[in-house]
């Protein structure tokens, strides 16, 4: 399964909705605490974008050295209709400053220094250090995994329906809804009076599209047996 780490690192760099939690700005509107643009540097520093004039970045600005600590938020929604669409949320706590160097016209980078991250989703949850998360990779399939869900769920759902036999005899759920696919496996979500998530492991970890494409293939090849 992936780490803590990863999965939290994933979260960050993914296109999920986060939230600045600002000390003193809690009476701003939620999006104007959402960063335009998020990414990880090389030290493991989160970077974000806003507006120039955000009152973020002027919160940035007047704090002195790291005395403004800050929680990045992230929600990740399963990208398919599902019931339980949220499937985690990640929570990154550190200190805020202004990033040098340019930036786009009309918009400023900050940069949260890491303290320690948070993650409770499918997986379960768990805290996370800050070098671990400095040192971990986002998943390979994380930019891509809206669209593989969404065409699994539109064009190979009774693929995916068929995956129930390989679940050794459970039952329960009365449809099957890709919810996740990492490089390690895909989950899929049996809805119905007894919902219930099942976890589908791929023979190896696959490092990119053409790889997911040979292990789903050999899943529902396994499945039709």
């Amino acid at each position: 399964m992936p780490s803590a780490a990863e999965r939290t690192r994933t979260l960050v760099q993914s296109t999920c909705s986060g939230v600045l939690l600002v000390p003193g700005l809690d009476a701003l509107r939620p999006d104007q605490l959402m960063p335009d643009a998020r990414a990880v540097d090389a030290d493991g520093d989160v970077l974000l974008v806003f507006a120039a004039d955000s009152p973020v970045v002027r919160a940035a600005t007047h704090a002195q050295a790291d005395e403004l600590p800050v929680v990045l938020e992230v929600t990740d929604v399963a990208p398919v209709s599902v019931p339980h669409r949220i499937r985690g949320r990640a929570w990154v706590s550190g200190w805020l400053t202004r990033a040098p160097g340019a930036a786009e016209p009309g918009r400023s980078t900050l940069r949260l220094e890491v303290g320690e991250a948070y993650v409770d989703d499918l997986w379960g949850a768990e805290s996370v250090e800050a070098d671990a998360f400095a040192c971990a990779e986002a998943d390979p399939l994380a930019e891509h995994e809206a669209e593989l869900l969404q065409h699994l769920h539109s064009a190979h759902s009774a693929e995916v329906s068929m995956l129930r036999s390989l679940l050794g005899g459970r039952t329960g759920g009365t449809a099957a809804v890709p919810v996740g696919v990492d490089r390690f496996g895909l989950r899929v979500r049996f809805t119905g009076v007894n919902c219930f998530d099942a976890r589908f492991d791929f023979p190896e970890p696959v490092r990119g599209i053409a790889e997911l494409r040979r292990a789903m293939h050999a899943l529902f090849d396994a499945a039709s047996r």
